[in-house]
């Protein structure tokens, strides 16, 4: 999926009309969520999340991606990202992620989330695959925590990268970024997860982003599946992926695609998100 070449920083006016289609998107997201369960195919949560965006006023905005007909990606287990939607069928255990976004007056929103599918047989499996997704959910808010504080765009990386550094060696993806959001689901500037030496851009009010930490139970390297889309790990162990779009403007940063804004996750963080105006 290609950045488009738009401007960096939006203006006041613009950045409020991103408010709706990050609401549109967080909206799918938790809908597609509650369905997840044994028995569901992914199919099936891809027609929820198209239902929920256009009974909103939105447009699907991954089906706008040349060759792509749906309206979420869903990866499941081995599989990083860009999973098509089809008859796989989840079951007991599987770590399933899930993109998505929504368009609404040409304005976007994208974010994702993964989540472990309740196993009662296999404790230890979704123990280590709960342990992955929620060092990935961390590594997130640690990431739009330091776009509330930091200069430079790069630093969010750093921030990352740091959130990451424990007792399990996870792999951070690095063949795949975040990416500025706006007009185009996918635009500049680049958004590393994680730390990269030289110039980046000034985080400063106007700048919208989508940071999305792709993490692995192991190595980094990956390939593509025969769909033409889905991008896979080459030890064939798990991967999670988790996404936000953010605001940053005047009066500070506001996490479009949450519906709290992201008060909740940021609070730990000393960081307390004020609303578009």
């Amino acid at each position: 999926m290609a950045f488009g070449n738009r401007k960096l920083y939006k203006t006041p006016a613009e950045l409020r009309l991103m408010v709706e289609p990050g609401i549109l998107t967080a909206a799918a997201l938790a809908a597609v969520r509650l369905a997840i369960a044994p028995g569901v195919t992914t199919l099936q949560l891809d027609a929820i999340a198209e239902r929920v965006i256009r009974a909103g006023g939105g447009v699907p905005n991954f089906m706008k991606e040349p060759g792509y007909r749906h309206t979420i990606c869903a990866s499941v287990n081995d599989e990083i990202v860009h999973g098509v939607p089809g008859d796989r069928v989840i079951a007991a255990g599987d770590l399933v992620s899930i993109d998505c976004g929504a368009e609404v007056g040409g304005w976007n929103g994208d974010a994702a989330f993964s989540v472990v599918v309740p196993d009662p047989s296999r404790p230890e499996v979704v123990a280590q695959r709960q342990q992955l997704s929620d060092a990935t959910e961390r590594s997130l808010w640690a990431g739009i925590a330091a776009l509330a504080t930091a200069r430079k765009l790069n630093d969010v990386g750093g921030a990352i990268e740091d959130s990451l550094q424990g007792d399990i060696e996870y792999g951070i993806v690095e063949d795949f970024t975040g990416h500025g959001i706006g007009r185009s689901m996918h635009e500049d500037p680049p958004v590393f997860n994680y730390r990269v030496r030289g110039s980046s851009p000034e985080i400063k009010p106007g700048l919208v982003v989508a940071i999305e930490p792709m993490v692995t139970m192991g190595g980094i390297d990956s390939h593509v599946l025969a769909d033409d889309w889905t991008i896979a790990t080459n030890d064939g162990l798990d991967a999670a992926h988790w996404e936000h779009s953010i605001a940053v403007h005047a009066g500070g940063i506001w996490v479009l695609t949450a519906e709290d804004g992201g008060a909740d996750k940021l609070g730990p963080h000393g960081v307390i998100p004020v609303p578009v105006a």
